[in-house]
């Protein structure tokens, strides 16, 4: 539990607010944040027992186009948009062969649908050529695809196979651990290694998903649901 006199102060001001996380961050020891960080973890999976990705899809090749498609998108609307986009392309060939200005109308309601075309069809065409038509299995492999970078590369690797060698952090996970007070980085690299250092990596792959439910369901971007959260007690930021 968060000592009444570390929360954050009500309604405090961004400048305040952020200069007491930073206050925060630097006063918690490691061992400390080890610990809440693992009350933490028992509250989210406590509340979010099934957590897990939304995106739909029938095997590797359209797992990863829907992860590269998801970027600055809802799962929901690339769900909608690799609906009939599944039905026509299958396999890597499939895309590798796709017409790019067909393509992009195909996917265009996903946004960025110029980069996002042009990524798939190359990441596609280096699969069929230089792996065999199959997702590569590791990580070094797979951020040599275009569009695929670390975080892409987690997802993919650890629905794919089960290959699990980071957290990915998404805007959600990137946010709410910047609230929890268990970062003070905001390069989502550097928050995956911290991460990384707090939680047991048998973890790892269901912490994402994990708290991404939250982040949908209850700390939203514009406004936190600090009364109804499971974490509000172990929340540096909580306004409770």
């Amino acid at each position: 539990m968060i000592p009444r006199n570390k929360r954050a102060p009500h309604k405090a001001s961004p400048e305040r607010f952020q200069e007491y996380m930073k206050s925060w961050i630097r006063d918690e020891s490691l061992n400390k944040k080890q610990i809440r960080a693992m009350s933490i973890l028992e509250a989210l999976k406590k509340s979010y027992p099934k957590a897990s990705m939304m995106l739909r899809y029938e095997n590797n090749i359209q797992l990863m186009v829907a992860v590269i498609l998801s970027a600055q998108c809802t799962d929901k609307k690339v769900n909608e948009v690799t609906l009939p986009l599944f039905k026509k392309y299958k396999t890597a060939r499939d895309f590798a062969r796709a017409d790019i200005k067909t393509f992009e109308q195909e996917i265009y309601q996903t946004g960025f649908y110029h980069a996002k075309a042009r990524n798939i069809i190359a990441s596609c065409k280096k699969i069929d050529s230089e792996f065999d038509g199959k997702l590569p299995r590791t990580m070094t492999d797979c951020l040599t695809l275009p569009g695929v970078a670390r975080k892409t590369a987690n997802i993919i690797l650890g629905n794919a196979y089960g290959i699990v060698e980071g957290i990915a952090v998404d805007t959600h996970v990137s946010r709410i651990t910047q609230r929890l007070g268990l970062t003070k980085n905001t390069d989502a690299k550097k928050i995956e290694q911290d991460l990384m250092a707090l939680f047991p990596q048998k973890e790892w792959f269901k912490l994402t998903y994990r708290i991404i439910e939250l982040g949908r369901a209850l700390c939203t971007a514009p406004k936190r649901k600090c009364n109804t959260c499971p974490l509000n007690k172990l929340c540096p930021s909580s306004l409770v």
